[in-house]
């Protein structure tokens, strides 16, 4: 049987966004089973918006992105369950491809992709997708020995969340949810990573301060707790010996 697809979009008090995200869904060539947005404790307008655009809304009253991913994937039906974020911008074709990956690879445990930054100059684009994307994946990737899922553009397959989900720290509003699922997957688990396979996202990653300081301590805050139970040298001796068995 061809795979089912639910969208989950953690969402808190980001309902103008979110719009934008539910019509570029709404506009894929790949329909998915159900588009699920959690509710995070909302303020503003999100419910509203995401009941205006046909979205099924799951409500997470503990605070926290963890928390609220962990719930809409728990929600989903579909069999493949894919994650963006309220400012992604999908193109039309995102969810067709990533049905076709998964189809085609039945081994492949979870798949992800860039984000191209919009509204931003060529010049700063460019400079932002070098020292912030590929940064992202060439260092979390060395952490974890295997791609690191991102958050905004990433898929997973229902029973691989199943296996993984009593190993994430989904309470610890600290944790960088999508670090801490990429470090939940077992060794031999395949992950993919398509970098033709971009998604739009907002400039509001790029700010400096304390949203900056804030998300370096969360990476830093996840990637020691999982290192405290598996140290890198061991996660990359299970790659190695997978790399030799395939």
């Amino acid at each position: 049987m061809p795979p089912t697809l639910s969208v989950v979009i953690p969402c808190r008090n980001d309902g103008d966004l979110l719009a934008l995200c539910l019509q570029a869904l709404a506009g894929q060539t790949r329909r998915p089973l159900e588009v699920i947005v959690v509710d995070n404790g909302s303020t503003d307008a999100t419910v509203a918006i995401a009941e205006a655009h046909g979205a099924r809304v799951v409500t997470e009253p503990m605070v926290g992105i963890g928390a609220a991913a962990a719930a809409g994937y728990d929600a989903a039906r579909g069999t493949i369950i894919a994650r963006c974020d309220a400012d992604s911008v999908p193109p039309p074709d995102w969810l067709e491809r990533i049905a076709a990956r998964f189809d085609l690879n039945p081994d492949l445990a979870a798949l992800t992709g860039p984000g191209c930054f919009y509204g931003v100059s060529q010049i700063r684009a460019a400079v932002a997708d070098l020292l912030y994307m590929r940064a992202y994946f060439a260092l979390m990737g060395s952490a974890m020995a295997h791609w690191p899922l991102f958050g905004s553009n990433m898929a997973v397959r229902a029973s691989v969340w199943e296996d993984a989900r009593l190993r994430v720290h989904s309470t610890d509003p600290e944790v960088h949810d999508d670090v801490d699922l990429s470090f939940a997957l077992r060794p031999g688990q395949r992950v993919g990573c398509d970098f033709s396979l971009s998604v739009g996202i907002s400039p509001r990653a790029l700010a400096g301060g304390a949203d900056l300081r804030r998300r370096v301590t969360r990476a830093l805050h996840t990637i020691v707790l999982h290192w405290r139970v598996e140290p890198p040298w061991r996660r990359w001796q299970w790659r190695f010996r997978e790399l030799r068995r395939g």
